[in-house]
């Protein structure tokens, strides 16, 4: 019976330790967002000639507008390019791309990767035309007219070689969706305005980045997981490279609606948050010693436990602890409410409202869920 009780007391003060650093960390970089100041963007000296790369696998209901979108920006047209990477969508989905002023690519890769189809778009461009910037966006994003205007500006002060906007969610028509945008913004809070704020580089996300031309062209080759975001992360820290944020530029992103789709979603994250820190772990103890802190804060941030796994542990700790020994219990109660409390100021006053709670309490019930439905899959 010790022995148990002393296997329990070990498991109990390990969770909270690793779970416990993983909110530190959140609490510091939420804290530091309070304090972050929008940056006065003069305007540019001259137009950069940008190349903009929309990547669309079976997107079929979202990549027009996303065209769209870009079409009607107030730059001038001469000075930016639409390549569309159309993989594995319907036909008249293509025919209708047909129809705008773009570069369209329709491949069918037999292993789709966002990574491939930027690959692809970068070798299909033509010889005879320069460009400077590189834009990446998502399929269903949607940006404001000025924003090639912003990005241009932006580019010039930056002084650096990559850049991420600010995304924010088009759509918070389900409780799932309600979540992701909250997730999001949360992101944007301690990942983004948080490490600028203390002078650490932001964390790409995916899409609404911008990177210097000939330094994405010649790096996107080394590229060759799905988790492309992570490993041109790797490649900027390793190459001392600053990536920069812009509160002030925004662009719109679709947001997952169902509670299935958002399983697969975050399966994916973890997936790939995995292999980050396997992958990139061998450099931790040179990128220390040559005292490059942003590599360094990179590879920490990968070692943290997701989001998602940090609530549900925390949230079943503190359901199942109190019918086994309530006082070991209360150190859960504590930490379940005090991230809450870094949750919340994270997380911009446009998105807390009522139902703001009942939002983060279906959290654990969907990842729950879905770590029931696959070992039911396994045991089949």
């Amino acid at each position: 019976m010790e022995i148990g009780w002393t296997i329990l007391y070990t498991i109990d003060i390990l969770l909270f330790i690793i779970v416990s650093i993983t909110v530190l960390y959140f609490t510091v970089f939420s804290f530091a967002s309070l304090f972050s100041q929008h940056k006065t963007v003069p305007s540019a000296k001259r137009f950069n000639r940008f190349i903009i790369l929309i990547p669309s696998y079976k997107k079929d209901d979202n990549i027009i507008e996303t065209v769209k979108s870009i079409l009607g920006q107030t730059y001038p047209e001469r000075m930016f390019d639409i390549t569309v990477i159309s993989d594995h969508q319907k036909e008249i989905t293509n025919f209708k791309l047909a129809q705008y002023p773009i570069t369209l690519l329709t491949p069918n890769f037999k292993n789709s990767s966002k990574a491939r189809s930027l690959q692809l778009a970068i070798n299909n461009l033509p010889q005879f035309k320069i460009y400077d910037v590189v834009i990446i966006l998502d399929a269903g994003s949607l940006v404001e007219p000025e924003f090639l205007q912003q990005m241009n500006d932006a580019f010039e002060i930056a002084g650096t070689k990559a850049i991420q906007a600010h995304r924010l969610s088009k759509n918070r028509d389900t409780a799932i969706a309600h979540l992701d945008a909250i997730f999001e913004e949360i992101n944007n809070s301690v990942f983004r305005r948080g490490h600028i704020t203390l002078g650490i580089s932001a964390a790409l996300s995916g899409s609404g980045i911008a990177y210097d031309y000939k330094w994405f062209a010649n790096n996107i080759t080394k590229v060759k997981t799905a988790g492309e975001d992570k490993e041109i992360e790797s490649l900027l820290m390793r190459q001392r490279i600053f990536i920069d944020y812009f509160d002030n530029i925004f662009v719109y992103d679709e947001k997952t609606r169902g509670s299935q789709e958002f399983k697969e979603q975050r399966s994916r994250w973890v997936a790939t948050q995995l292999k980050s820190i396997l992958s990139n772990i061998k450099y931790l103890p040179a990128a220390i010693l040559s005292k490059r802190y942003d590599f360094v804060d990179k590879i920490l941030q990968w070692m943290l436990v997701p989001r998602t796994i940090m609530v549900c542990i925390i949230a079943f700790m503190s359901i199942i602890l109190p019918f086994i020994y309530l006082s070991i219990a209360i150190k859960w109660w504590l930490l379940f409410a005090f991230i809450l409390f870094v949750f919340a100021m994270a997380t911009p006053d446009y998105l807390v409202d009522k139902n703001w709670n009942k939002t983060f309490y279906s959290l654990p019930k969907v990842v729950f869920s879905s770590i029931i439905s696959r070992l039911t899959k396994k045991s089949k």
